[in-house]
């Protein structure tokens, strides 16, 4: 799963954080309201980075609409979760990896993780 360039991050920020499937122009016009600028990239930007979204299997569209709308194909959490585990693969001592990561945490956080382990020992 690659990462996101700045305006592939923005695009699927603006996805994410929407309740519904969106043109390419809404999305635009979503994009102007949250820059500094007040400016958003032009709408063949906007398309051309959709399509390159499309192809990574971050998002969906309906063809059969008109214009096409967009949605997440996955969600901000599943695509975290990806590149967690896209980073524990390339280790080469994934326990230690783990360790690590787990030292790391927070003790509500390693509750959070004690939970879910329990739980999928069920």
């Amino acid at each position: 799963m690659a990462n996101l360039g700045e305006l592939e991050r923005a695009v699927m920020d603006a996805l994410w954080d929407g309740d519904a499937p969106v043109t390419a122009g809404e999305l635009r016009d979503k994009l102007a309201a949250t820059r500094d600028t007040g400016k958003a990239p032009a709408l063949t930007t906007i398309l051309t980075v959709l399509s390159r979204l499309e192809a990574k299997g971050f998002v969906s569209r309906d063809r059969d609409a008109r214009p096409h709308v967009y949605h997440a194909a996955l969600s901000r959490a599943g695509h975290v979760a990806d590149l967690m585990r896209e980073v524990l693969e390339s280790s080469s001592d994934r326990t230690q990896a783990l360790a690590y990561f787990v030292g790391s945490v927070d003790e509500s956080e390693a509750e959070v993780l004690r939970r879910l382990l329990d739980a999928r020992s069920v």
